[in-house]
């Protein structure tokens, strides 16, 4: 005999229904009902990488400039490598999933700190523009790193790919007695 949970039970007694389940105050903009259609997919991944550019260019921010040489051991990337790569990235996955091309510069290479800001900034306004494909364009397959997938996927290899950096660059942070973005408050 299964039980029911204590939310359902409780929500049965008391005929309420959450707030999120009831009808909006006010009718939806023209055209969000399309707009939804065509971007369900792409837009259930779309929010989490907007977060991640928001932690990625805040830590950019925060870290002290004589700190962007920082690495924990010789055999990794330091704090400024690790955001070289991650505006790297921006390009070839975004630019493959959109079919725009891109052949970025060496951003591993940028040791000033200005310059790495700009750099990373500038890589997610090119992704970004990846993340508001429509669901059609999202379900196409492509190959991508030698294997097959949807472009869709290939959007969320790259979310994946940027929080994976961002838990380096906390570890980084954290090590120097800083506190991320992504613990300051919010989430």
């Amino acid at each position: 005999m299964k039980i029911a949970s204590p939310l359902v039970l409780l929500l049965s007694l008391t005929g309420t229904v959450p707030a999120a389940a009831q009808a909006p105050d006010s009718p939806p903009e023209p055209g969000a009902a399309s707009r939804h259609l065509t971007q369900a997919a792409v837009g259930s991944i779309a929010p989490l990488f907007e977060m991640v550019k928001g932690y990625i260019i805040a830590s950019a921010e925060q870290m002290p400039a004589e700190l962007y040489s920082y690495r924990p051991t010789p055999e990794v990337r330091t704090f400024g490598e690790i955001l070289g790569h991650v505006a790297m990235g921006q390009y070839w996955f975004c630019g493959a999933a959109s079919d725009t091309p891109a052949d970025p510069d060496n951003f591993e290479e940028i040791t000033d700190k200005a310059e790495m800001v700009a750099a990373v900034r500038g890589a997610f306004d090119f992704c970004s523009k990846a993340y508001a494909m429509d669901d059609a364009m999202a379900m196409e397959e492509m190959e991508f790193f030698d294997q097959t997938g949807t472009r869709l996927w290939v959007l969320n290899f790259n979310a994946v790919h940027t929080w994976e950096h961002y838990g380096n660059l906390v570890t980084y942070m954290r090590a120097n007695g800083m506190v991320p973005p992504s613990s300051q408050g919010g989430m």
